[in-house]
């Protein structure tokens, strides 16, 4: 197994991120007798190792820090090529993961969330959470110091250390379907109105051609069905939660709940509003914590059919990326999402070759 290291450190380091992710690195390598490791510290290295293809069909695992006005130049140059290349899958078949070490409270996630969405175009997949920031002073580590009785260093030292076990662990290809017929269950969360959505008529592009190889539930929530999270105590969260509950019931703890902790793949179908996601869909990914603190999802994909009316898509992808792989701890498979541009009602069908793309995708959230 190759575990390639993507090593972006700001001009003036300060070491902490290179002492604890080689420290990471030589614990899991020496827990696993298969893994040849190699480092790339610069982007036009980067650049030149995924034009031959050799990025392919490995893992990995990306390091970087920050400057004080949040940017790794290095970074933003293999951003760049990603995104430009993403049609010819410069990653494809391999499983990445990010370290992101920070000067200050903000940028962290934000860098993250744009290299997964680069990789993922380019055809990388991640396992849930596959994200480890680090603010300056560390301050966003207390609550895993406190659940692991320890300093704020350590705490972050072993979140670095689990990921990169995570990450050489994690096999995309092998999450297997639990459905008795062999086909995968997949569920579909949607808010919009069947006839004007152009959202929901590319969804129904995609389900024909999933229709007799997948095991499809479709949920709606719109219309005032879904009361947002109010934010309960921990504890009655996951009170609520081990019992598939949650305090405001509703359509999420009669339907959504046990939908979600039966499928193997979430779909989410999300016109963007104001480059976000939905109030309908965002009330729904707040309202996931109580079902999230007591079931697994790791075992779970996450999929995403966006469609903007002037532009943004990839914003809300992001969105996704964040709410329900980083933090909910679902699959990001390579490619999760189908972004579409569509103003007016059924300008969705007037984009050239829609049907194939739809097809293509769906074939994507079947493996087959």
């Amino acid at each position: 197994m190759k575990l390639f290291i993507i090593d972006l450190p700001a001009q003036c380091s300060s070491g902490r991120l290179k002492t604890i992710s080689e420290k990471a690195i030589s614990a899991a390598c020496r827990k696993r007798n298969d893994i040849e490791t190699e480092y790339i510290t610069a982007a036009d290295e980067f650049c030149f190792l995924a034009g031959k293809g050799s990025l392919r069909k490995a893992k990995i695992l990306f390091i970087a820090e920050i400057d004080e006005g949040g940017i790794n130049l290095e970074a933003c140059k293999i951003l760049s090529y990603l995104q430009s290349h993403a049609s010819s899958k410069p990653l494809t078949g391999s499983a990445g993961a990010i370290v992101i070490d920070g000067r200050g409270d903000m940028f962290t996630k934000d860098l993250g969330r744009r290299i997964a969405f680069a990789a993922n175009i380019a055809g990388l997949s991640f396992p849930g959470k596959p994200l480890v920031e680090a603010s300056e002073d560390l301050h966003n580590f207390r609550v895993l110091a406190d659940l692991w009785d320890t300093d704020l260093y350590s705490a972050y030292e072993k979140s670095v250390m689990l990921l990169t076990d995570k990450l050489l662990d994690f096999e995309a290809a092998s999450i297997k379907n639990t459905s008795s017929s062999g086909k995968q269950k997949v569920l579909a969360v949607h808010a919009g109105n069947k006839t004007t959505s152009n959202s929901f008529n590319l969804w129904e592009m995609i389900r024909k051609n999933m229709e007799d190889k997948a095991d499809i539930e479709d949920i709606s929530i719109r219309n005032g069905q879904l009361i947002d999270c109010r934010g309960c105590k921990y504890d009655d969260c996951l009170h609520f939660g081990e019992n598939a509950g949650c305090f405001y019931g509703g359509v999420m703890v009669e339907k959504v709940y046990p939908a979600i902790i039966d499928c193997d793949a979430l779909v989410l179908i999300c016109p963007n509003y104001n480059d976000s996601v939905s109030a309908n869909i965002m009330a729904f990914i707040n309202r996931l914590t109580a079902v999230f603190r007591a079931h697994d999802f790791s075992q779970k994909k996450v999929f995403a059919v966006i469609v903007s009316g002037y532009s943004g898509g990839d914003i809300v992808a992001q969105q996704i990326i964040g709410a329900i792989n980083m933090n909910k701890n679902l699959v990001l498979p390579a490619g999760f999402a189908m972004i579409e541009t569509a103003g007016k009602p059924g300008d969705i069908f007037k984009i050239r070759d829609i049907k194939e793309k739809a097809a293509k995708f769906a074939a994507n959230i079947t493996g087959l």
